[in-house]
């Protein structure tokens, strides 16, 4: 399972699915309605924003509802504005106590079923 050691942060919990369109995939870019991610939040505070971006573009957020609490493991799939992006890009979170997470490189179109895991 993929990890994405954080730095100590705190969050609530959740149990929500938010599902946002996908990737098209055209070598190495994602096609609308194939790809999503998982993410798991194994801290003990909220995950409030979950942004990502390619490399040097600007940040894109999803649409998280109440967020993603502790001890949930939420599928997230692709906007249908990020067509044609690239797979590699950058994820961050940002969560209940102010803090955020800095940004790990993930490829989304590798293994999709392995969640991104935030963890104290």
């Amino acid at each position: 399972m993929q990890t994405v050691q954080m730095q100590k942060f705190l969050m609530q919990t959740v149990t929500t699915t938010t599902a946002l369109a996908a990737l098209v995939l055209a070598g190495g870019q994602a096609m609308a309605g194939d790809w999503y991610f998982y993410v798991e939040n194994n801290t003990s505070s909220t995950i409030t924003r979950l942004e990502a971006k390619e490399k040097n573009g600007s940040w894109g957020s999803f649409q998280l509802g109440g967020g993603i609490k502790p001890g949930s493991t939420v599928k997230i799939e692709w906007a249908k504005s990020t067509d044609n992006q690239d797979c590699a890009q950058y994820i961050r979170a940002s969560f209940a106590d102010g803090s955020t997470a800095d940004p790990v490189q993930f490829d989304f179109c590798d293994d999709l079923d392995t969640p991104i895991t935030f963890e104290e």
